[in-house]
């Protein structure tokens, strides 16, 4: 959410940040029904103090004796509160279009992200390692799953349908072991973990933005006023709602979870495998800050290092990209994709994202902090995922196999697999 008085100073900025980003909002309309709003407000207000001037009177007025002129005070009360009905209705009329127009209003974006449709114009700014090349037919993370007894895609759309799989023997210890290595990176970079809940009421995701305009990702438990998260980024963040927190060193925290998507208008797209899945499992870092653009710019560098990091552990080549404004989600100001080249694809996937989101987040969600000169102000908040599996199953499967069949296991994975550096075919 951005600050009223902000967007009207800045409304052509923040309407190019809705056009850019896809979002269907007029600010202008925003404006008008907040001037019209606050008019009203004002006569709302002048209404009940006259009527409170008015009461006082009659009292006055009892007290002395004068029934006749109370009593026509009276009507004057009467009247003005049969104005004041219909005033203060049209009043909630209008706060609630003013609050729906509000929650679409999408966070402004940072001067050097690109301008662009759609994740084609993404810019790269970085690649990091060789994509191999085979001098054999490469398999893709199925044929090799299959081979190797790792997943069961039929088997697991039996179970839950489409876009579901079942993880199996070490499949699921690779997948395990992928989240405990990133883990175990944010712990030593001073993050605290936390286990968090995965069914959150509506609030959480309208506060940390991924309501309105997310609404149809998102899993609702009917009846229940709850729903499932794509993200623990929605708890780790809603976890210091409506508080006030100390930032003079940034909140670190990381989470394990279970996650689930309903990728609606993501049909036939990446329909083979463990890319689009409904449920996964993400390890997933946010940081509060100070509300000071460098500060969070240095905290953005920072969990996109510790994504790379991981990657770099895993062994596998991969490029960063500077996110445009028509691949942005409404709450970001600037982010990053991290993508990973996956042989079956003969391209980078994506496979991580770092998002700086200053004090978007943080306003809505109102979580507060002392800035330099000691007074409140909303903290900037930042997430990244440290990891997400099975779709890293992807990249650590085609780029480690062997012309054997086996794939090898990187040397960081090496100790959470009991020590074994290849999967071999099953004799």
């Amino acid at each position: 959410m951005l600050d009223m008085k902000w967007i009207r100073a800045h409304a052509d900025e923040v309407q190019a940040a809705a056009d850019g980003k896809k979002i269907n909002i007029s600010i202008r309309t925003l404006l008008e029904r907040d001037e019209e709003r606050r008019a009203l407000l004002q006569e709302t207000e002048e209404g009940r103090r006259m009527r409170n001037t008015l009461s006082a009177d009659i009292g006055k007025l009892m007290q002395s004796g004068d029934q006749e002129q109370a009593e026509e005070l009276r009507t004057q009360v009467k009247q003005l509160n049969e104005k004041l009905e219909e005033v203060e209705a049209k009043l909630a009329g209008v706060q609630e279009e003013v609050t729906m127009l509000q929650w679409l209003v999408p966070n402004v974006v940072s001067p050097d992200t690109p301008i662009g449709a759609s994740d084609v114009d993404n810019v790269e700014l970085r690649r990091v390692g060789e994509a191999p090349t085979f001098a054999y037919t490469a398999k893709d993370h199925v044929e090799l799953g299959e081979l190797h007894d790792l997943i069961d895609i039929p088997r697991g759309v039996k179970i839950g349908g489409t876009r579901s799989y079942v993880l199996k023997g070490a499949g699921l210890l690779l997948h395990r072991a992928v989240q405990q290595l990133a883990l175990d990176l944010l712990l030593r970079q001073g993050f605290t973990p936390m286990e968090v809940p995965l069914m959150v009421r509506e609030d959480a995701l309208v506060n940390t933005g991924f309501f309105p305009t997310g609404r149809d990702q998102v899993y609702e438990l009917e009846g229940e006023d709850k729903w499932l998260v794509g993200t623990s980024e929605v708890p780790l963040v809603s976890y210091y709602a409506d508080e006030i927190v100390d930032v003079q060193k940034p909140i670190k925290l990381a989470a394990v979870s279970t996650c689930f998507r309903s990728e609606v208008g993501s049909g036939g797209r990446d329909v083979r495998g463990l890319y689009r899945v409904h449920q996964f499992a993400k390890v997933e870092q946010v940081i509060l800050c100070a509300p000071d653009a460098e500060e969070s710019e240095r905290m953005l560098q920072e969990i996109t290092r510790h994504a790379e990091e991981l990657l770099q552990l895993l062994e596998l080549p991969y490029r960063v990209v500077a996110v445009c404004t028509g691949d942005m989600s409404q709450k970001t100001y600037k982010q990053y994709d991290i993508e990973t080249w996956m042989p079956s694809r003969g391209a980078y996937g994506e496979t991580h994202s770092s998002s700086n989101l200053h004090d978007f987040q943080a306003r809505r969600s109102n979580i507060r902090c002392r800035n330099a000169e000691g007074q409140l102000a909303y903290c900037h908040t930042l997430n990244n995922t440290a990891v997400a599996s099975p779709r890293i199953l992807i990249p650590l499967f085609e780029n480690h196999q062997q012309e054997d069949g086996s794939i090898r296991i990187p040397a960081a994975l090496q100790p959470y697999m009991g020590g074994a550096e290849y999967l071999t075919l099953p004799s």
